[in-house]
């Protein structure tokens, strides 16, 4: 597939810039899937990127035209929550800075 700036990417690529994320199942590995979050939902635990610490929504809320998630720090009852804005792309959802637990396979 060619980009728009003429460069040749693979489809797996542009879906996951644009929120998809790219899994190869444990065991298959010539085998691709993509998996797109569609929904931030309270409970669900993120990873920070630069960190790797483990992060769980508490509270997803909308603000003018703007969707927000309040996070947690795993296990540190202490420390301030996090407020992340929503990234959508399409139909599906991000939090920048931040992975998804399913997508890296750790829980």
């Amino acid at each position: 597939m060619i980009h728009s700036r003429g460069a040749e990417v693979s489809p797996e690529i542009i879906l996951a810039t644009r929120g998809a994320a790219v899994l190869t199942p444990p065991g298959e590995g010539g085998y691709i899937r993509i998996v797109a979050v569609k929904k931030i939902q309270v409970g669900q635990v993120w990873k920070k990127d630069d960190g790797g610490e483990s992060f769980l929504v508490t509270k997803v809320y909308s603000e003018a035209l703007a969707t927000f998630a309040v996070l947690r720090k795993a296990g540190s009852e202490t420390e301030p929550p996090v407020r992340v804005k929503v990234s959508k792309n399409g139909a599906a959802a991000s939090l920048p800075g931040f992975s998804y637990t399913q997508e890296s396979g750790e829980f």
